[in-house]
């Protein structure tokens, strides 16, 4: 995600380095390339030029502090601009004061609609709602089995209508449901088209018209770069939403609509998508998304995706077996299950400060952890609880189990080792050492 927006401002700061004052010479010549960055990205240019004029005004009015360099302040100021061009703070979905609240779901055909629609329902459902999906969409071949499959995994119902082809009775009919079963957030899908026309346009607003939902939220495709924000002016001069969702972030996305959208038509993004996966939704945060496209990391981010992931319980049972130094490859592959749910690997590493530079050019494909659940499925219950047992004869048999090299084997081995050597000697930190770290959770989990 912005890997080649972030090359390309990382490269124009490098013209401040070993620069010992920021002067109106050094200041043009980075903003030049950060313009050219951003229109590389498929920014509006209009956006761009605003962008940078501020920059240069905030940065040419600071003093600079001795122990702070250029680049840095530089840095500073240019995250601070693109997290208020982005929106400055996370903007939630509207709820009703009496359910059920209402959400209709636009956009164009391919956008990624019916699955958004499917990760929200997820969404809601693990904050402790009982929501309904509708099916909306009666001209895409196979949308209402896409929808009742999604439905089906996550474990919320679906109201379709197989014989109907009137989506606005469809809709109507979907809340009267919900009302009488209990439901308290209803998400309505809806058909699109592969270009905006004035039937999809009449249509999505006489459903509008019809339902007078609580939260109108526009899905674009990312990857469409300027054109995803042109798209988004046409849908809101008729519909007037409340908020954008970008998919297929993970995708060779430029990330111009993520930084022009909200200057185009002033209504915030509040969801963003990485990945097919039900768990690859996120809450949309400006100042996460604008470190994330300066390759600073977004460690919050992925601390919240690590919490939804992890049991309490099964954290705490974690807890008192790294205390006691007793853990095994049964723990082992019980976290890499829950890392695994957390999204794209090479994604989560990126969030990492640091990492995010190491990885951009690998290649790291989410089964790689495939070989090392093949080698601990490969394993007896005994040898996964007790490693220590595993001698020459069973990494041989362990390997040909796996279809692995016993090199392979020996190698989870030392690594496995090393890990446990590491966890033992952070529990033997000072008693004060640890009631700080635990202080420092709690106060992240409070944020």
């Amino acid at each position: 995600m912005f890997e080649s927006l972030n090359q390309n401002i990382e490269r124009a700061f490098r013209s401040l380095k070993g620069q010992g004052k920021i002067t109106e010479l050094n200041v043009a010549e980075t903003l030049k390339e950060i313009r050219r960055a951003l229109l590389d990205a498929d920014v509006n240019y209009k956006v761009a030029k605003e962008f940078t004029n501020k920059v240069k005004e905030e940065a040419l009015g600071q003093q600079i502090l001795i122990s702070v360099k250029p680049g840095q302040l530089m840095v500073k100021i240019v995250h601070e601009k693109l997290t208020e061009l982005m929106g400055s703070k996370h903007e939630g979905i509207k709820m009703a004061s009496k359910p059920p609240t209402v959400v209709l779901i636009a956009g164009l055909q391919g956008s990624g609609k019916t699955t958004f629609s499917g990760k929200l329902a997820k969404y809601f459902k693990g904050q402790g709602k009982n929501p309904l999906l509708v099916a909306g969409d009666v001209y895409r071949p196979a949308a209402i089995d896409q929808l009742g499959v999604l439905g089906e995994q996550i474990g919320v119902e679906v109201y379709k209508e197989l014989e109907n082809k009137n989506p606005v009775e469809i809709a109507e009919h979907g809340i009267n449901y919900a009302k009488k079963n209990g439901k308290d957030l209803v998400i309505v899908d809806t058909a699109g088209r592969l270009a905006v026309d004035e039937e999809m346009m009449d249509e999505i607003e006489a459903i509008k018209n019809a339902i007078n939902p609580h939260e109108i939220l526009f899905v674009v495709d990312a990857m469409t770069g300027q054109d995803a924000v042109n798209t988004a002016k046409a849908f809101n001069e008729r519909l007037d939403f409340d908020g954008v969702v970008l998919t297929k972030l993970d995708g060779d996305t430029r990330g111009g609509a993520a930084i022009s959208i909200l200057s185009v038509v002033n209504k915030p993004i509040k969801f963003i998508s990485t990945g097919e996966k039900l768990d690859a939704l996120d809450l949309f945060h400006p100042d996460r998304m604008a470190s994330r496209i300066l390759g600073m990391g977004d460690v919050l981010t992925l601390v919240e995706r690590a919490q939804q992931q992890f049991d309490e319980e099964e954290a705490r049972k974690l807890q008192r077996k790294i205390r006691k130094n007793e853990l095994d490859f049964e723990d082992f592959l019980s976290q890499i299950k829950a890392i695994k749910k957390m999204g794209n690997i090479k994604d989560l590493m990126s969030m990492v400060p640091g990492l995010g530079k190491m990885v951009k050019n690998m290649d790291i494909s989410d089964d790689a952890f495939k070989h090392i659940e093949a080698l601990i499925y490969s394993m007896t219950p005994q040898e996964r609880r007790n490693p220590r047992i595993i001698d020459g004869s069973r990494r041989k048999r362990i390997a040909k189990g796996a279809g692995r090299s016993v090199r392979e084997v020996n190698d989870l081995l030392k690594q496995f080792h090393a890990m446990k050597k590491a966890m033992k000697g952070m529990n033997q930190m000072s008693g004060r050492g640890r009631m700080r770290a635990m202080n420092q959770m709690r106060m992240m989990r409070r944020r």
